[in-house]
Parts: structure tokens; sequence; C-alpha cells
């Protein structure tokens, strides 16, 4: 188990919906993620004991420490949801004010918490004073946006607010809720935000790769950043990113490592999930880290194709081999999207 930090020299995964399950998280862990967050979670799931939504609370000791990502703009399921998942150990969690989903935004939560400032301090406080009870203290952290609509700059009323009422850290997404992600993240933003509260302040936007999230470090002086996307594409970028912060780069990204990082995941999959949904889950993840590579088409009907666990493992096999369109090794900054 390493230890909870937020530092600029521990990076952190982003909360993934459809990613940051188990296998995925101790993958990033394995490539130096400091601490790691769960796909969000919904309250409400959880209060009525949705069978989907109970298995994103998935763990093990090694998945430690993670912080479990809430969802939700009901307060009346958060106190014995809370008191529920203290007495099962989780300790670190982050409410979720950030997703622009149509889906999530429907129920008033997400980025639309936003757009009732008092609502959403009032679910954090609850979260804040349930996670005292766990034996160890509990950490809660809140995650938002700019704000939910073009040119509304909620986060500097809201960010001091959640301060006040001790939540631990929070994490910002600076585009609009409107923005979905068009454009490009606003990192001017994380430096007001810098100066707004004096809790530690986590970057997240356009960290695509290990170089960029060095880079939003040296311009906003933000406690740490948090890798969404980049993650997605190289599971390895925290490596890359440590390498980068102590003034060296690691090798190339090329197919040999690739063919690691696959076997990796599926071996994680296979150990702590298993089932067909997983296989099937992980089959068509594959060719989305070997994004480039010659050949990628024909191996991802191969993927398609295989029922079985050995089946997977002897298709991903082939990566090892692949180089992209060029000849050459991917470079170790290729830019994803």
């Amino acid at each position: 188990m390493t230890k909870f930090e937020i530092t600029p020299d521990s990076p952190w995964l982003a909360p993934l919906a459809g990613y940051s399950d188990l296998p995925f998280r101790l993958l990033c862990r394995r490539h130096g993620a400091g601490v790691t967050c769960s796909e969000m979670v919904s309250v409400k799931g959880l209060a009525y004991k949705n069978s989907g939504t109970t298995r994103l609370l998935n763990t093990c000791p090694e998945d430690a420490p993670m912080v479990l990502q809430l969802f939700g703009a009901d307060p009346q399921y958060f106190p014995a949801v809370m008191e529920k998942l203290v007495s099962m150990g989780y300790r670190n969690y982050d409410l979720n004010c950030g997703c622009a989903v149509r889906k999530v935004m429907k129920s008033g939560s997400g980025v639309a918490l936003m757009r009732d400032v008092d609502l959403l301090v009032r679910i954090a406080k609850i979260m804040v004073e349930k996670a005292a009870l766990h034996p160890k203290g509990g950490r809660v952290g809140v995650k938002f946006r700019i704000g939910p609509e073009y040119g509304d700059e909620t986060y500097l009323d809201l960010a001091p607010r959640l301060e006040d009422i001790g939540v631990n850290w929070v994490t910002m997404h600076p585009r609009y809720g409107k923005q979905l992600f068009r454009g490009e993240a606003d990192w001017s933003k994380l430096v007001k935000l810098k100066e707004a509260v004096s809790i530690p302040v986590i970057a997240s936007g356009d960290l695509y790769t290990a170089r960029d999230g060095v880079r939003c470090i040296g311009e906003t002086g933000v406690d740490g950043v948090m890798f969404a996307r980049g993650a997605m594409f190289d599971p390895t970028v925290f490596d890359r990113f440590r390498a980068l912060r102590k003034g060296r780069e690691l090798p190339p990204l090329d197919g040999a490592m690739l063919a690691r990082v696959v076997r990796e995941h599926i071996r994680f999959t296979r150990e702590y999930e298993g089932d067909g949904r997983s296989f099937r889950k992980i089959r068509s993840i594959i060719p989305r880290y070997t994004k480039g590579l010659q050949g990628i088409r024909a191996l991802r009907g191969r993927l398609n194709q295989c029922e079985s666990w050995e089946a997977l493992e002897a298709a991903a096999a082939e990566i090892k081999a692949m180089r992209n369109a060029d000849g050459i090794s991917l470079p170790v900054d290729d830019n994803c999207l």
C-alpha cells in the first residue's frame, strides 16, 4: 500500500466512467499512479442496493489508497450511505460535481449541482461529517468545473465554502459544463483557484501526456495533477510523468512495451473479475492502447473473435512485433486525441 499524497510528484488517476475499475486502477498503480479514483458511484443506487452500482465498489488491499467518487443530488440518501461505506472500511471520498453527461445532469447531479451551491455545500458537509467516523479519519474532496454555463465562474464562490466546511482538497477541470470536452481547458482558472483557497488543488483537463502534466504544474502551481484521457490511451503516463519531474525520460512506447501493458491488464482483469462481462470489456479496450500501430485493424478483428482468456492473450501478444505507420516506435508524447 502506498501513501495517500497530494504532491506535484504523485500523479492521480481520474475517476473514469467505464474505465477506472479495479483492474485498470491496479494497472495504473503498477505504472506509477500515486492515488487512483473509482468510477463514479450513484448514492441513490447504493441506497437501493443496485447490483450494478455495488459492483463498482470492488477493491482490494493493493488498491489503496483509492478515492471512492460518489454522485447524487438528494441529501437524504447521503447520511446512511456514507455510514455504510465507512463501516465497510472506505476512507477517501470525492463528490462528483463535474460530470456533464446528460443522463447525470438530468438527475441534478454532476456539474448540475453547481447551479445550486447551497445544496452542493450541504451534501459535501454531510460527506465530511460522516467520513470523520472512520477510525483513522476520513478524507473528502470535491471535483468540479469552472461553472455550469459559459461565463459562470461558480468555482470562485464554491471553493472557499468547501474549505470552510472541512473539505480536504478540490479538483477542477477548467472547462464550463456546457463545453463538455470542446475547446481547450483554461489553465489560468487553476491559478485563480489556488489563490482562492489554502487546501490542495488538483488539476484535471487536457493532460494527454506526461509532458502536459509537468507543464501544467509549472504554469499554474497546482498541488497535483490528475490524468484522465491520457491514462486511457497510455497507462504508463504516470511513470513517464514521474521520470520527467526528475529530469529524465523513459523509453519510447513501442510494441514491446505495449504488449507488456496489455498482458498486465488482461491478467488483472482475469484475476479480479474474470467473468464474461469483464472479458468483453477488456477485449474492446485493447485496441485503444495500440492506436496508430500497423495492422491494428486486423488485430481488432481477431480480438473480437476470441472466446477464451488464452486466445485473448495469444492475440494480444502480436502487439509486441507491431510498429507504427511510419515504421518507427510510437513517440513518448504522442497526442492520442
